[in-house]
């Protein structure tokens, strides 16, 4: 069987090979206790120290502000937690847009007696500074002081960026901190896109780097408080023994990521992510069969979310999976479960969500391999609807819209 064409990026990239190679060595090398005081503990650490410059640089960050987690989901559950040890008069702003860590730890905010202001999200997949700012008056109104304002900087279901230096200037002059989850956007958006914000979480993986690390960013004086008790590593924000080799290979991926934020080199894909969506309507106009974009504001190069009548995200998604094309139908942390995509619902409604597939293409993405992607949507709707043949559409065109 050939490898399967793979096309959700957004749920986790492959590790490059620079990354696998710096990893190998860190293995063979830097495997020691990086608390150690010896020799190995000290080539140890310097994997950490490593990656903590690499990931300041591509955040735009001071290295001593990075503290090292296991990834993107620790850091937003630390970013959430800490402002609200008092929650007697706390406040809390955010949309449903948001990533799940973040989503369900202000939701247990909210049940620990955080009074939480939920923004609405416009239909075309972005949030209104003025939305921001009238649930801070709201909360204000109350007597509840807003503590944390929490915007993503890029969706990872639609790529639909969210307007984050713009709010963080609207924001001068009240006590709130702003906490922004930059998975999606490093490597892709300039530091510039997360301008002011008090803190900043990222993951390796979604970099071409390993899973299992991840960074908080957090401008200076702001304290961060454990999640767990331990030892003093990460200054006691994060204890438990770090892990040289993810860290090193971390390194390397950032160190990528910020090279191809500064040569802006991820909107090479759009022409290519303008041509897939351009074939896949052109083949439901064919077909007969109606499909919507999700997520009409500016995105990232490299993202599509599309609803197709009369198929269930996840349903479509399997199948043509089974044609060996891997695409999502909502976030890689709701996989396996029926719960139709959070972001589509609350952009347009659970009927949109339900119907919804993800494509994100990623550095390895080929117009070879977006016609054999086509090719195999073609097969599963063409069987679908009934018409009876399994269809190859032509080569795929720039898109007009």
């Amino acid at each position: 069987m050939n490898e399967p064409i793979y096309l959700d990026h957004n749920a986790t990239t492959p590790p490059h090979p620079e990354v696998l190679e710096a990893m190998q060595m860190a293995a063979r090398e830097s495997w020691a206790n990086p608390a150690s005081v010896h020799r190995l503990g000290q080539r140890a650490r310097a994997q950490l120290d490593s990656a903590r410059r690499q990931v300041a640089d591509l955040v735009g960050f001071h290295p001593r502000d990075v503290v090292l987690t296991s990834g993107g989901t620790e850091a937003n559950n630390l970013a959430l937690r800490h402002p609200f040890k008092d929650v007697s008069d706390a406040g809390l702003v955010l949309s449903r847009l948001e990533h799940p860590s973040v989503l369900r730890t202000a939701e247990a905010l909210a049940h620990e007696g955080v009074a939480v202001a939920w923004v609405e999200p416009r239909a075309e997949g972005d949030v209104l500074i003025e939305d921001f700012m009238k649930c801070i008056t709201e909360l204000d109104s109350r007597a509840k002081r807003v503590r944390l304002v929490c915007l993503q900087a890029v969706n990872h279901e639609t790529g639909v960026v969210q307007p984050v230096a713009a709010l963080a200037a609207a924001l001068e002059g009240h006590d709130g901190l702003l906490h922004v989850d930059a998975v999606q956007a490093v490597g892709k958006l300039d530091p510039g896109a997360w301008a002011g914000a008090d803190s900043v979480s990222v993951a390796a993986h979604k970099i071409q780097g390993p899973k299992g690390i991840g960074a908080l960013l957090c401008r200076p004086g702001i304290v961060i408080h454990p999640l767990l008790r331990g030892g003093q590593q990460e200054r006691g924000i994060r204890p438990g023994t770090q892990d040289p080799i993810a860290a090193a290979g971390f390194a390397v991926a950032a160190e990528r990521a910020a090279r191809a934020q500064h040569r802006s080199s991820h909107q090479a894909l759009a022409p290519l992510r303008d041509s897939l969506e351009k074939s896949l309507f052109d083949l439901a106009a064919e077909l007969g069969i109606a499909v919507r974009r999700n997520g009409t504001a500016g995105r990232v190069a490299h993202v599509s979310n599309m609803s197709w009548s009369g198929w269930r995200g996840p349903e479509l998604c399997a199948a043509l999976d089974l044609e060996g094309v891997a695409v999502a139908s909502g976030a890689a942390c709701s996989a396996g479960t029926a719960t139709p995509s959070a972001v589509v619902a609350a952009m347009l409604g659970p009927e949109r969500a339900g119907a919804a597939v993800r494509i994100s293409l990623g550095e390895g993405s080929t117009a070879a391999q977006v016609r054999l992607a086509v090719a195999a949507f073609g097969r599963v709707l063409g069987r679908a609807s009934g018409s009876g043949r399994e269809r190859t559409p032509n080569r795929p065109r720039a898109s007009q819209s």
